[in-house]
């Protein structure tokens, strides 16, 4: 098999299980922009960084404002998110990770990791 046809298989099989993943009945309610912003701030997060819900709300050039604080409260509904108030200025929160959001990326981080296995099982 080629290299190219390899990491193209492997790629195909990590998207079909990934949407196995977000099919899961504990996560399919998270939508495409919901997905998207928190893959930006996990982004954030795994540089140890601390993000406000003001600098979360500006992530991203595609969608509004608005748009990023209604994706922010419906997260932090879904148990995906958690403010935290700054011990420093209360009018400051903090958006972090919880453990569902830590699940979910951690079975995505699974499905990556078995697609590579089998498609290196195929060769």
């Amino acid at each position: 098999m080629s290299e190219l046809k390899k990491y193209s298989a492997i790629y195909l099989k990590f998207l079909n299980l990934s949407k196995t993943v977000r099919e899961m009945p504990i996560f399919s309610a998270i939508d495409p922009v919901e997905e998207n912003l928190l893959n930006m701030l996990a982004s954030r997060w795994h540089e140890d960084k601390k993000i406000t819900v003001l600098e979360a709300m500006n992530l991203s050039a595609n969608f509004s404002n608005t748009t990023l604080h209604r994706r922010l409260m419906s997260l932090r509904s879904k148990g995906l998110i958690a403010l935290q108030v700054s011990k420093i200025d209360s009018r400051v929160k903090y958006v972090l990770p919880t453990d569902l959001t830590q699940a979910y990326f951690a079975k995505l981080g699974s499905a990556l990791v078995f697609a590579q296995e089998e498609s290196v099982g195929q060769c």
